[in-house]
């Protein structure tokens, strides 16, 4: 088959009319929808809050560890002059 009549081939497919879906289908497919998209809205809430408990608890574990802070010296400088 060359390429001309597989064109022709996919060019014929694409114009037929699709076959007609059963009438008993779409209080499925909308009911399946909708479960689909409480279900997308319920994930985006959670990650959402998800997202602002971590800045939280990384704004408060900065604020109480301070990493920006130079840590104290572990030794005393020697004591001249005495």
């Amino acid at each position: 088959m060359n390429r001309a009549a597989r064109e022709a081939a996919v060019r014929q497919m694409m114009e037929r009319t699709a076959p007609p879906l059963p009438a008993e289908l779409y209080p499925d497919v909308v009911r399946r929808g909708s479960r689909l998209l409480r279900r997308r809205t319920l994930a985006l809430r959670l990650m959402w809050l998800l997202l602002f408990a971590a800045a939280v608890a990384f704004v408060v574990w900065a604020a109480v560890v301070e990493p920006w802070v130079e840590p104290p010296s572990q030794t005393t400088p020697p004591l001249t002059g005495w």
